[in-house]
């Protein structure tokens, strides 16, 4: 995830608000459920979520809590539109 959605003054923007919740509870529960804890790294803006090393297992775990998430991404899209949120699938790739 990178960038700001732009809807609304920092602080007051509840797309960013919504994506940030639903990618940091992601991460939290790729840590809490996989094996191998992911490589997490967070800055202003941006957040990148490294997954390596998994079993079939994991990899099942981890496709499901990671379309949970685009799930509600994409609500969220729907519900504010194109101009705020843009999901870009080319940058998911496997290990």
């Amino acid at each position: 995830m990178f960038g700001h959605a732009g809807y609304a003054e920092s602080g007051q923007d509840i797309v960013c608000a919504g994506v940030s919740a639903l990618s940091i509870a992601a991460c939290n529960g790729l840590e809490h459920f996989l094996s191998v804890a992911p490589k997490v790294q967070e800055a202003e803006g941006h957040l990148t979520c490294e997954l390596m090393g998994l079993t079939e297992q994991d990899l099942e775990k981890a496709q499901w809590i990671l379309q949970t998430m685009t799930l509600g991404i994409e609500q969220i899209q729907a519900a504010y539109s194109q101009d705020y949120i843009l999901i870009d699938r080319r940058r998911w790739t496997p290990c």
